[in-house]
């Protein structure tokens, strides 16, 4: 890998989340009525008095800078973006927004990392077996009912398993992060009694998953079968262990660690209606919160984070293919 090619990506990386932000800041200032009055509708359908209103619009977007020409509000936003500061959020004033989703990142990052990488592993191994030729035949039974679970949707899947595990063998919590009356702490009980907690939508998101993970890996192994290098690794009477693991799968897993990284890199949405399902307080669940109020800087800043950690997981996985494969150079010839 040269140098050269490093400050490519890099300069490329850097021309995606501007034009990102550039469409983050503008499709909210185009569309037709104001954040501001919105908001003060909202509060007016739900049986609130707001006495001078229009005094209070033009004071509101004076603080946000919203009366100032659309050209100076971009410079001042990207200013500001390059300081990581989203500004304050409209329902929540004056909360930044960062902080905001500071508060709900993590609770995110703990339930989709997890699931997505259990999914991968699973799926991936599971998948790799459906194909080769030496799985036991009770193994290739596994693949009709996750893939038919694969075509459920993950939310309807998580209603299923809270009537049956939570409402119907009361096996599992329904809802939340901890139990009702625990005081937040760190340490072992509060650490599995969170765990306990999310253990429910970790399993719908998990099960929805493996059967695509499983239908990809498969048939990346079926295009590597008969290869050269199979046949020559089993003509040295290598072991069927280390030729599955070394030659099959790992000359056919690469198109899946490009899928991997790209759904990390989208966790920073966030599992929407299983987190309100759940009632789960992560990026998902603030973000249909933000829409439902009007929440414009709130709304552009998950969407920020969300396009950002997608260009930073291609950056990355693109700087480590050759690593991965050695095949792969980037060198100039």
């Amino acid at each position: 890998m040269t140098a050269v090619y490093v400050l490519r990506r890099t300069a490329m990386l850097a021309l995606v989340v501007w034009a990102a932000a550039s469409f983050n800041f503008l499709v909210p200032r185009l569309a037709p009525g104001d954040p501001v009055g919105a908001i003060l509708a909202q509060i007016t359908r739900q049986g609130g008095s707001v006495a001078g209103s229009a005094e209070i619009i033009a004071s509101y977007r004076a603080t946000f800078g919203l009366d100032e020409p659309l050209g100076v509000q971009y410079l001042r936003y990207l200013a500001a973006l390059a300081r990581f500061d989203l500004g304050p959020s409209l329902t929540s004033f004056p909360t930044p927004v960062m902080e905001i989703i500071g508060r709900a990142l993590p609770w995110t990052i703990g339930l989709l990392v997890a699931s997505t990488l259990i999914a991968f592993v699973v799926g991936t191994i599971l998948g790799a077996l459906m194909a080769w030729r030496g799985t036991p035949a009770f193994a290739r039974f596994l693949l009709p009912p996750l893939v038919a679970l694969a075509a459920v949707p993950y939310y309807l899947l998580a209603i299923v398993l809270v009537s049956v595990l939570a409402f119907g063998l009361r096996i599992f919590p329904s809802a939340g992060t901890v139990s009702v009356g625990a005081l937040p702490a760190f340490d072992l009980a509060t650490a599995g009694d969170v765990l306990y907690h999310s253990l429910l939508p970790a399993l719908s998101i998990v099960l929805a998953a493996i059967g695509g993970w499983m239908l990809g890996m498969r048939a990346l192994v079926v295009s590597v079968i008969g290869s050269d290098f199979l046949v020559l690794a089993e003509a040295k009477g290598l072991p069927p262990r280390r030729v599955f693991l070394v030659y099959a799968l790992r000359n056919a897993i690469l198109p899946q660690i490009t899928g991997l990284a790209i759904s990390l890199g989208t966790i920073a949405s966030g599992a929407v209606l299983v987190e309100v399902i759940f009632s789960y307080p992560g990026l998902g669940y603030l973000l249909l919160q933000a829409i439902q109020n009007a929440d414009y800087t709130l709304i552009q800043g998950i969407t920020f984070v969300l396009v950002l950690a997608v260009g930073l997981a291609i950056y990355v996985l693109d700087l480590l293919y050759p690593v991965l494969d050695p095949r792969i150079s980037y060198a100039q010839r």
